[in-house]
């Protein structure tokens, strides 16, 4: 398939870039700084701002589907605001764009609790991540609204983070919303076995409008 990807120099998109490519998939990487890929057989590097959807329609016109990696940055002292920004752009330049295949890949916090409450509203949620992954919650919110596009989130287990393991096995267990265990503890994956979740809902589409959460 003929696939534009957001975030592909990120942690998770860098995994999702890699898996893309080994299944011979054609990929648009939008990207701020094109020297940060190198040059690769069916792979094609745009710079684009994803905070603009006019730069986000053109870099996607063409594609068969759109996969969002985005994050605007852990750091970032307006990251709900950013993140928020790109997302809205991202959907609105990929539905100007004809897109209608549209996959992203969520935060874990927008996963609900025993008691029916989403994780990012608990008393012992971090706070140094909260401004991210209530951006991710309430993106989340916006998207199962939307009617023109063909969309899926992929919400990643919550231990899962940049220590994680690394190995792909090409396996995983599949969750709706609530959070999937591993062992007696939170549910993890590697960044490469979510990447091979992704693909395989791009190749096999099963969570059309509708989230969908993985870990080993």
């Amino acid at each position: 398939m003929k696939v534009a990807l957001i975030g592909a120099t990120g942690f998770v998109g860098k995994a999702v870039l890699e898996e893309l490519l080994a299944r011979g998939h054609d990929v648009t990487a939008l990207v701020r700084d094109p020297a940060k890929l190198e040059a690769r057989p069916r792979l094609q590097v745009v710079k684009a701002d994803v905070l603009n959807a006019d730069e986000v329609r053109n870099a996607v016109t063409g594609v068969d589907t759109v996969i969002s990696a985005y994050n605007a940055g852990w750091a970032n002292p307006d990251l709900y605001n950013e993140f928020m920004r790109g997302t809205r752009a991202i959907v609105a330049g990929t539905k100007a764009a004809g897109v209608k295949r549209y996959i992203v890949i969520g935060g874990a916090g927008s996963l609900y609790a025993p008691d029916g409450t989403q994780l990012v509203d608990s008393p012992n949620f971090p706070a140094a991540i909260y401004p991210g992954a209530s951006a991710a919650r309430d993106a989340l919110t916006e998207l199962r609204n939307e009617t023109a596009l063909a969309w899926t989130q992929l919400s990643p287990p919550v231990a899962f983070h940049p220590g994680s393991p690394t190995e792909r096995t090409g396996k995983y267990r599949v969750g709706s919303d609530t959070p999937l265990s591993t062992g007696d503890g939170p549910g993890t994956i590697s960044a490469a076995d979510l990447a091979v979740a992704i693909v395989d809902e791009l190749e096999a589409p099963k969570h059309v409008g509708t989230r969908f959460t993985v870990a080993w």
